[in-house]
């Protein structure tokens, strides 16, 4: 018995207390504490709740806890350094650079530079004076008609849909404003990311939404009529993305409006679902052939493939289709396995997908070595915030970087991380007229593209360091990465970048030579049987070292 009444302390409080007030008053709040007895009551009777069936009323005060958690994790608990997805000092930055905020540091750094994930890119006494404070890189092979000067940073992918059309809005008008380019994302090019004329690159996924026949395949009328449109600078295939790589995408019914239905060319109100591969190509030789028809039908503007890096055969399978078609992308996006979307399974965000460091060095790798990375540039996506986060980037092969989340942060997200619920409370990612209604375009997109020009100021700043006039200068061994409490290393020592060629010339020299053994031109399926092969090598590694 007095279990029961420790369990059910607040009910039964409510109700001395509820007659009291119904005795001698306030009698509104005789009437509150009945309500509070009747939940009390309730709680003791249902049957889904263990917590609440044991503990009425009080269980529920764990509800109100698990909500509030991430709050006052973000807000109380955390250190500047130690929030995840972005830390307070990341989302602090952008917040700062954005609203034209002091971001400089006081007292030094706040990081452990003896810790074993500790980078930093090594200076000369010899700074350049004049650094590029707005570098660009001219996008377009010899097969393109019409080459895009882009930015060395962009809007990543993002379709309106998950996106408001004010979040949309205020991004375009930042590119416009700041003379970047704002990718559309998968869910099709609408008349938001036209409003304000800023750099369109149109990414085509596998739904080819905005592009589509009444089966979902890929429309060639469709697509050429939208290219033409001279805000669009570039297309762009979508394989996949790092957030949940092969597993298409999905954008909830709640979300899927009659003016999203429109724009997609999808039935409204129900789960619009990007299927898991594409259907227009099924073969690396097929998606070359795509993507050059894709250049064709938008006029010979720059058109670019974008994945997350999976099996390592793969991009080596991609650049002998371009060796035997002679087709050249003009660009080449890899995302990292650490990008985020508004939903996504669990697993595949934290388990599927090479991170972006190692997928962007192994798919330089496979486009230095096979002799074309000057017809086809490469740009990184993932987790980038900071001019840090682009010069690592740029130093390991990239000629430029997109970010989305960081673009997300500068127009007012709070990272309240209520993207897939439609329930944003900045209105960034929201449908409701009346949380958009917060965000207001003229002022936000000015923010995006203060925030751009300080974080190439910043970049500006450390390319100066090293001694160079323009980013691209830099290489992999001007950036340092500790291996331990006593040592550190160039990053070109932790890993292999290849020489120009040696995949044609002498592939087995490199350590990629099962790989590129593996790779074919014909299917993305390798051509050896890998698990076996691997095994071998190893048996006969271990042999040779019993013999010693």
């Amino acid at each position: 018995m007095l279990d029961f009444i420790v369990r059910a302390i607040i009910p039964l409080v409510a109700l001395v207390l509820a007659a009291l007030c119904l005795a001698l008053g306030p009698l509104w709040l005789g009437i509150i504490l009945l309500l509070v007895f009747a939940l009390g009551v309730y709680d003791y009777f249902q049957r889904d709740w263990t917590i609440t069936r044991n503990f009425p009323v009080a269980g529920r005060l764990r509800w109100v806890f698990y909500k509030l958690r991430p709050f006052l994790r973000a807000y109380i608990v955390e250190d500047d350094l130690g929030g995840r997805p972005y830390s307070f000092e990341a989302r602090n930055l952008v917040h700062a650079r954005a609203r034209g905020v002091t971001d400089t540091h006081p007292f030094g750094t706040e990081r452990d530079v003896n810790s074993e994930d500790y980078q930093w890119l090594n200076h000369s006494v010899a700074p350049e004076p004049e650094p590029d404070k707005s570098p660009r890189v001219m996008v377009g092979n010899a097969q393109c008609a019409r080459p895009y000067s882009a930015s060395v940073f962009n809007i990543s992918a993002m379709s309106f849909g998950a996106l408001s059309a004010n979040a949309v809005r205020a991004l375009n008008l930042g590119a416009r404003l700041g003379g970047f380019y704002h990718d559309t994302g998968e869910g099709g090019l609408s008349d938001y990311h036209l409003e304000h004329g800023g750099d369109i690159v149109w990414e085509l996924g596998s739904g080819y939404f905005g592009a589509r026949d009444a089966k979902g395949r890929f429309d060639a009328e469709k697509f050429r009529d939208r290219a033409a449109l001279d805000v669009v600078k570039m297309t762009e295939i979508k394989l996949n993305q790092g957030a949940k790589p092969g597993h298409g995408g999905l954008l909830p019914a709640a979300k899927v409006t009659e003016e999203i239905a429109r724009i997609r060319q999808v039935p409204a109100h129900q789960d619009c679902l990007s299927p898991r591969g594409h259907s227009a190509f099924s073969t690396p030789i097929e998606m070359m052939e795509f993507a050059a028809r894709m250049r064709d039908l938008s006029g010979g503007k720059p058109v670019g493939l974008k994945l997350c890096v999976g099996q390592p055969h793969e991009p080596f399978a991609m650049v002998k289709a371009m060796l035997e078609t002679g087709i050249r992308p003009d660009f080449i996006v890899v995302d990292g396995g650490e990008g985020g979307t508004g939903a996504a399974p669990l697993e595949l965000s934290d388990w599927v997908g090479m991170p972006l460091s190692e997928g962007l060095v192994l798919m330089r790798n496979a486009l230095v070595g096979a002799g074309l990375k000057d017809e086809v540039r490469l740009a990184a996506s993932g987790k980038i915030y900071s001019g840090m986060g682009l010069a690592r980037n740029i130093a390991q092969g990239a000629d430029w970087c997109n970010a989305a989340r960081a673009f997300m942060l500068s127009i007012g997200c709070i990272q309240a991380q209520r993207c897939h619920l439609g329930t944003c409370p900045t209105g960034v990612t929201s449908q409701a007229a009346g949380r958009q209604r917060g965000l207001v375009p003229q002022v936000q997109g000015e923010r995006a593209a203060r925030f751009h020009a300080k974080t190439l100021e910043a970049l500006a700043d450390i390319v100066a360091a090293v001694g160079f006039k323009h980013p691209n200068d830099l290489q992999p061994h001007h950036l340092m990465h500790r291996v331990g409490p006593e040592k550190a290393e160039p990053m070109d020592s932790i890993r292999a970048f290849l020489p120009r060629n040696i995949l044609l010339e002498a592939p087995e020299e490199t350590i990629y030579a099962d790989w590129w053994r593996a790779a074919r031109a014909d299917s993305f399926r390798p051509a050896i049987d890998l698990t076996h092969k691997r095994a071998v090598k190893r048996a006969a590694a271990d042999a040779r070292e019993e013999r010693r």
